[in-house]
């Protein structure tokens, strides 16, 4: 699916934030969002909240999507959410998805994290999110 404003393909960055090492969720996700027409930078295992808002900079992607199950998801979507804010990319999604309990999912919510997905949501979903929310969002 190409970006509207630029004839681009929509690029969305898939990370694996922290120790969590399950990355098969990500994987799937990320070659679902690609067969869907969009441009996937996965950045692999291990990465730290620095790192990803970095790649997705260098990257000028439209969304970035962090799957987390470690529990950490209180500590890493703050941050990201910090960084994107103090490199001004009010205008690129930040998402995800893994075990993330409701209080938790609705206090992210309302500190700028876009929907979060639980385990068993289809990638159609997913999909669909990231191109509603980037067009009607994404200032270019």
């Amino acid at each position: 699916m190409e970006n509207q404003h630029t004839n681009r393909p929509l690029r969305v960055l898939i990370a694996k934030v922290g120790l969590d090492g399950h990355d098969r969720g990500a994987k799937v996700i990320a070659t679902s969002l690609r067969d869907a027409g969009m441009e996937v930078i996965y950045t692999g295992l291990r990465q730290t909240p620095e790192m990803v808002v970095e790649a997705a900079l260098q990257e000028d992607v439209d969304a970035i999507g962090v799957s987390i199950l470690s529990g950490a998801h209180m500590t890493v979507f703050p941050r990201i959410i910090g960084l994107m804010k103090a490199n001004k990319m009010d205008d690129v999604l930040l998402t995800g998805g893994g075990i993330i309990p409701e209080a938790d999912r609705l206090a992210l919510e309302a500190m700028g994290v876009g929907q979060l997905f639980p385990p068993g949501t289809s990638s159609t979903a997913i999909a669909d999110y990231i191109r509603d929310w980037t067009s009607k969002n994404r200032s270019f």
